[in-house]
């Protein structure tokens, strides 16, 4: 039930807050260049970063239930969603927020406040608690225009304001509900998401932010799987690193950290090398690498950064779905391995042409496309994560 809700509401509500919601710290960058581009960062411009404390488990059963109902009465159709009606939603959300359960030291305990973390309907939930909460901010960021955008729980704006003004105006939004709590950071200088954004005297810059407790772990060279995956590794993260550094120097700190992160996962020096070589090659900035040519490294930052992200094409494919667009694409899964498993895709592809498209012409649009799942881990098999039958059956000849 959860899932289910999940996938009915959440479109919906991305829709709806597309405009105030971070997709990830690469849209992050995006529209606050875009903030300067328009003219509004200036000098005195400070940042204001601040994360709800405990969301997940602090909302209140009676609140996100009201919350949900006024958005859902607001945004819907006819008061119904895809046929389901606003009623019929609601007493499918008090269902999974009443049958939280879980298990600690062989004794089950019912939830009674917040949602379950790591219930696919907890986080939409959440939000739109979240949601209802924010729009005194919202329109107050609005009236000044200045930038409002949130991630989950993680919410960035921007003030001409002094320190001490919108402090006070941050105090006042943490009392407006008992159950959201704020920890916040008033600076030119501050972290958000994977991102470290500083306004130096007018001057934007932006860079990767590392966790002090982030460990430089990458899936290792010798773990089993298709040596493609290993090169996307590399690529991925230098189209990361270019699109958040807005400066040349900062990618080059980050480049550095990158190699020395593949190394210590067991990459071959001549593997990094040549892919790195062939990165800056197919986007044709190989004096990025060579000379540090600063004109250059800023024209690839801006083409990278405008491209759509993984997430991005996913989010846009969630919603050609939600439209009934058919999808020209057949996915097929499987597990990988580096024996039998070799030429799987190679003779699949082989019996796919000679048997389907070629005997249906009409299919012919019909593309093939394969992912690969890993094989489980050591943790995945020896990790008892469910309770033990004798304890389920204890419950139920209690009852």
């Amino acid at each position: 039930v959860s899932h289910f809700l999940d996938i009915l509401l959440r479109p919906m509500f991305n829709q709806v807050t597309k405009a105030t919601t971070f997709i990830n710290g690469i849209d992050f960058v995006r529209q606050i260049e875009n903030y300067r581009n328009s003219g509004r960062l200036l000098p005195t411009t400070l940042f204001v970063t601040f994360d709800i404390t405990n969301l997940y488990t602090m909302i209140p059963r009676h609140g996100a239930i009201a919350a949900l109902q006024k958005f859902l009465s607001k945004h819907a159709d006819n008061r119904r969603i895809h046929g389901m009606t606003i009623d019929t939603i609601t007493r499918l959300a008090r269902l999974v927020l009443d049958t939280n359960c879980f298990v600690y030291d062989n004794k089950y305990y019912q939830q009674i406040r917040g949602g379950a973390m790591g219930s696919p309907f907890t986080m939409t939930l959440a939000n739109v608690y979240m949601w209802e909460w924010e729009q005194t901010l919202l329109e107050y960021q609005r009236s000044h225009n200045e930038m409002y955008g949130r991630y989950i729980d993680d919410i960035f704006m921007t003030t001409n304001l002094s320190f001490d003004e919108i402090n006070s105006r941050l105090i006042e939004a943490n009392q407006q509900d008992e159950n959201i709590h704020l920890a916040h950071t008033i600076s030119s200088k501050v972290e958000y998401l994977d991102v470290l954004v500083e306004n130096d005297n007018g001057q934007l810059k932006t860079s990767v932010y590392h966790k002090l407790a982030a460990e430089p772990y990458i899936l290792p060279f010798s773990s089993d799987h298709p040596r493609h995956v290993h090169r996307s590794t590399i690529n991925a993260r230098l189209i990361r690193a270019i699109r958040l550094c807005s400066h040349l120097d900062d990618f080059d700190k980050e480049r550095i950290n990158i190699e020395f992160t593949l190394l210590l996962n067991g990459y071959p020096p001549k593997f990094i090398s040549y892919h790195f070589n062939k990165f800056f090659q197919k986007h044709n900035v190989l004096s990025v690498m060579e000379n540090l040519d600063d004109i250059m490294y800023e024209q690839l930052h801006r083409t990278l950064l405008l491209q759509p992200t993984i997430k991005e094409r996913q989010r846009h494919q969630q919603e050609q779905q939600q439209q009934n667009i058919q999808s020209k694409d057949l996915f097929v899964h499987y597990t990988f391995e580096s024996g039998p498993l070799v030429n799987f895709t190679k003779e699949l592809k082989h019996l796919w042409n000679e048997h389907y498209i070629n005997k249906n012409p009409i299919k012919q649009n019909i593309r093939l496309r394969f992912g690969t799942k890993s094989n489980k881990n050591l943790c995945q098999l020896l990790v008892n994560k469910k309770p033990s039958k004798s304890l389920l059956r204890d419950v139920i000849s209690s009852n």
